[in-house]
């Protein structure tokens, strides 16, 4: 759907035509109901899509008039014998207006270009983006695409980052292509995290940041309900931008950046972006070593969790709050929360439940409760559930593949298995290739601290070998 506001002289924008195809595929079921049948349905082909009512909502009304590549997998694998076209989509050569773009050479030289087009006057070069080993041309075709901030939000980062730098007679209205743009960059970052992890994205999902708060400080909504979209897209930005900064041991700055999302919940009275933040803020606070904090922001989230009514987020709220008591040494506290995330999970996936939790499922609720084990210092117990997490998580999510066996080598090492955990380092290590985050370094590096009294036993020594020139080649 256009913007509110266009440049005079700009071609009108393509009106959107309703779906009914994909309407009638929806059936009987509510857009939360559906949204969690495409949610399940990833999970079953190893993608990891972020789908909700609204996103249906989206579909049916014409507005994304063609799938990114990650749906267009889902939707195929659950209509099989379907193309995108019999689900009512246009082709994908028809919305990105490939062969129909003019050469370089038939472009006129003074014919003017938008501030956010790449290569105008002013405008910001294209960020790069790292590039983990992958033989797969769409996924590197994502990756170069997924920080090229034109369009919209580019140029609204062109405006400065405050209303009084801004004229007046520069101010604009800001419509549902800035916001779907600023929404489009939160679900990115995620799905590149997701196989990546964070280190090699951090400094690169910074720009689209600063964009989108500027969007807020410099833009006026056309409507309270994309006001509402722009402040929950910003927070959401901020908090997907934490997470990077705290997954590439960026503490400091993991914490600002969960602060400022905050900070936009509390001014858009949104508990559910509230809830987020604070899960985060608990998650970080408990890396940190503040586990009495830990405690306090998982209950704050939680308070704010009960006006969104998932009963899976309040399930990880718990879990975060267990990790904090499990850090301070109260058994008894972890346990009676641990009690209440089963409670709440086992109510299952609902319709309310927030589009970034599409990777809360049954392994990282097992590698939560393994870390609660460890920092008891149970750790065979620790182990079991680690492995369970391991080996539930599904061998496409490269990132969590590698953290949830990295938990289950370190567990190994301090519960007196050194063989087992030297086998489930290796695992870790042979995943490094796709994976770049501090934090399973920094767990690889604990393993093999504790195996060194224990070179001679089997696979030990191998393993030290190998992830010592791991270490020295990064």
């Amino acid at each position: 759907m256009a913007s509110s506001s266009r440049t005079p002289g700009a071609p009108s924008a393509r009106p959107a035509h309703p779906n009914p195809v994909f309407r009638r595929l929806r059936g009987s079921r509510s857009p939360g109901e559906f949204a969690t049948a495409v949610r399940r349905a990833a999970r079953e082909i190893g993608e990891q899509v972020s789908c909700d009512a609204r996103y249906i909502g989206r579909v049916e009304s014409g507005e994304i008039r063609c799938p990114n590549y990650a749906y267009e997998r889902v939707f195929l694998h659950m209509f099989p014998g379907r193309t995108l076209t019999d689900l009512g989509f246009a082709a994908r050569e028809d919305v990105r207006g490939r062969g129909r773009r003019p050469a370089p050479a038939d472009t006129p030289h003074d014919a003017p270009r938008h501030p956010g087009t790449p290569g105008a006057p002013g405008a910001p070069e294209p960020l790069s983006t790292p590039r983990p080993h992958s033989d797969i041309d769409e996924e590197s075709d994502v990756l170069r695409r997924a920080f090229m901030i034109g369009g919209p939000v580019t140029a609204a980062a062109t405006l400065g980052h405050g209303p009084d730098s801004v004229p007046a007679q520069r101010r604009r209205r800001v419509g549902d292509a800035e916001v779907a743009a600023v929404e489009e960059a939160v679900r990115r970052i995620r799905l590149l995290d997701d196989r990546h992890g964070g280190d090699g994205l951090y400094q690169q999902a910074a720009q689209p940041l600063r964009a989108a708060y500027a969007l807020l400080d410099s833009g006026t909504a056309a409507r309270a309900s994309t006001a509402h979209r722009l402040h929950a897209g910003a927070g959401e930005l901020a908090i997907s931008v934490g997470w990077l900064a705290h997954d590439s041991g960026r503490f400091g700055e993991a914490r600002s950046h969960y602060a400022e999302a905050l900070a936009t919940a509390r001014v858009a009275g949104d508990p559910g972006l509230e809830a987020h933040a604070f899960c985060n803020s608990s998650f970080l606070a408990r890396d940190a070593g503040r586990h009495r904090e830990a405690v306090r922001t998982a209950q704050a989230g939680q308070q704010a969790a009960r006006e969104v009514r998932s009963p899976r987020l309040l399930a990880l709220l718990a879990l975060r709050e267990a990790g904090g008591w499990a850090g301070l040494g109260d058994r008894s506290s972890c346990e009676q929360s641990l009690a209440r995330a089963h409670g709440h999970f086992a109510r299952g996936p609902a319709g309310t439940d927030p589009e970034w939790m599409s990777f809360f499922a049954e392994p990282e609720l097992e590698a939560l409760q393994a870390q609660c084990w460890s920092a008891l210092g149970e750790w065979a117990r620790a182990a079991r559930h680690a492995r369970r997490a391991a080996t539930l998580q599904d061998h496409r999510f490269t990132r969590n593949l590698a953290l949830y066996r990295a938990e289950l080598a370190c567990d190994l090492a301090r519960a007196g298995a050194p063989d087992e955990a030297a086998a489930a380092g290796d695992e870790v290590l042979a995943l490094l290739g796709h994976v770049r985050s501090s934090r399973i370094h920094a767990m690889l590096a604990d393993t093999a601290a504790a195996l060194r009294p224990h070179r001679a036993a089997s696979g030990v020594g191998g393993f030290l070998e190998r992830y010592e020139g791991a270490a020295h080649r990064a």
